[in-house]
């Protein structure tokens, strides 16, 4: 007979329990397109009616490494997010501005 996740947590210590839940935040905070659209319950039909281009653009923009910010930009705002570009240094994290500037007067597109 198969156990109960709540069963197997309540036998864990705290300090399993804490690390198994920062686990699943930093998880949660990292994905990949795929999984992003996937997690707010978006095909890539719907997306890519949103974004007015055929089912595989998207497919296709899924499995790039490199792309134009306003097009990852327009991609995440079709999925009701917004893009913040952050440097991150040893002294502390730095979001960068001129990007969102930048956004404002392109037009998005997913012909890159």
């Amino acid at each position: 007979m198969a156990k109960k996740f709540t069963h197997l947590r309540d036998k864990m210590t705290v300090e399993a329990r804490r690390q198994v839940d920062a686990r699943t935040r930093d998880l949660l905070n990292e994905m990949p397109l795929q999984e992003l659209r996937q997690a707010r319950g978006l095909s890539q039909k719907v997306l890519a009616d949103i974004l007015h281009v055929q089912q595989p653009a998207i497919a296709k923009l899924e499995k790039r490494t490199d792309m134009y910010l306003s097009t990852l930009r327009s991609h995440i705002e079709a999925m009701g997010g917004e893009l913040d570009i952050v440097a991150k240094f040893p002294e502390g994290n730095v979001r960068i501005t001129n990007f969102s500037e930048l956004a404002q007067s392109a037009l998005p597109t997913l012909q890159d």
